[in-house]
């Protein structure tokens, strides 16, 4: 056997490689020589992949909502697709999204993955998660009628085809008047059972506030809710003899507000009377989400719950108040050099008092 030099295998080295590099590139044009142009990702539920354009065809496969496809033509509406089993097909352009979007989306995802709840929620009819708030801005994933989320955040934006309406900040103009501006509407920022996070359109979702609170919603919004403890009645019915004690943010029912909400309310759990009360109450907040809610040790008074508030001042910067429970009182808490602020809570008439039920008309 004729033995081969060095310089020679090197030669046979490098005609491989060239040979190996040749065939991967083949293989980056599709099958049939159609060179990938974009990586797309279906927004659509289920879409049909078509085995041509005519009003005649035979479907060849179908894709579902975020998968991944190579896109190896455009023609007219439609783009001719490849999925990653390696069926190939004409798919509607309009059930396809580009990689930003996607990218876009991972990005938002990452970056508020951690964020703490707000509230649960439940969607009202099938919706989008879109990248920023808006009805006209990307979106990719889908989720269904009663599906759970996590609330994380709000935001608005301007509602398609409304005409201007009257501020509610109570911003002025240089004549005095209330300014105008164009009519809003909230978004939430949500988290799915998937951990996918995006922008939902805000009356799409109900809080899933408890009923036993929910009746007291006296005509406001629930924006937040949080368990601070719970507390043991023996004579509740039922083998859980334990009651939680809650944290409320509420607001007007009203989108575009310059606040996520403006009031926030305690109700405990009176043992001896068996209902909920109104421990605490401080209204006029210009409050920002998120609150968080967490426990503290107090010496004497041992281990509380903790909520902590985020407040924006007119010029709009933004402080934090922290608030204690040791049932069924709620104190501020002042930090090292902090200056009480003039709060408002329940007045010696309402604190501690039956909650009130909403009205029924």
């Amino acid at each position: 056997m004729k033995q081969l030099f060095p310089l020679q295998l090197s030669r046979l080295a490098a005609a491989l490689t060239l040979a190996i590099a040749f065939l991967l590139g083949i293989s980056a044009c599709n099958r049939k020589g159609h060179h990938v142009l974009e990586v797309n990702y279906v927004s659509a539920v289920q879409a049909t992949l078509r085995d041509q354009l005519s009003t005649m065809y035979t479907r060849v496969g179908t894709v579902k909502n975020g998968d991944r496809v190579e896109v190896l033509e455009h023609e007219k509406r439609f783009s001719r697709v490849r999925t990653a089993s390696g069926v190939e097909g004409w798919l509607e352009q309009r059930y396809l999204v580009d990689q930003a979007t996607y990218d876009g989306l991972e990005k938002l995802t990452r970056e508020n993955l951690n964020d703490p709840v707000q509230a649960p929620g439940v969607l009202r009819n099938d919706t989008n998660l879109h990248l920023t708030p808006g009805r006209e801005t990307e979106h990719l994933y889908q989720l269904s009628a009663g599906a759970k989320v996590s609330v994380l955040k709000r935001g608005t934006a301007e509602k398609p085809g409304a005409s201007m309406a009257p501020a509610k900040s109570g911003a002025k103009n240089s004549g005095g008047k209330a300014a105008a501006g164009p009519a809003l509407e909230d978004w939430w920022l949500v988290r799915d059972a998937q951990n996918r996070v995006g922008w939902v359109l805000a009356r799409m979702v109900d809080p899933d506030v408890p009923l036993d609170i929910a009746q007291y919603a006296e005509g406001q919004r629930f924006v937040a809710f949080f368990v601070l403890n719970q507390v043991q009645d023996s004579a509740k019915e039922g083998a859980d003899k334990k009651v939680s004690q809650y944290l409320c943010a509420i607001t007007e029912p009203h989108d575009g507000l310059p606040h996520d909400y403006d009031q926030v309310r305690v109700f405990t759990w009176n043992v001896r009377k068996h209902r909920y009360e109104t421990a605490y109450r401080e209204h006029g907040l210009n409050g920002v989400l998120p609150v968080t809610v967490t426990t503290e040790n107090f010496d004497k008074e041992g281990t509380l719950p903790v909520f902590i508030l985020r407040v924006k001042d007119d010029a709009g910067n933004v402080s934090e108040r922290k608030y204690k429970l040791n049932t069924p009182i709620v104190r501020r808490v002042l930090a090292p050099g902090e200056e009480k602020t003039a709060a408002k809570p329940a007045s010696s008439k309402s604190a501690n008092r039956p909650a009130r039920k909403k009205r029924r008309h």
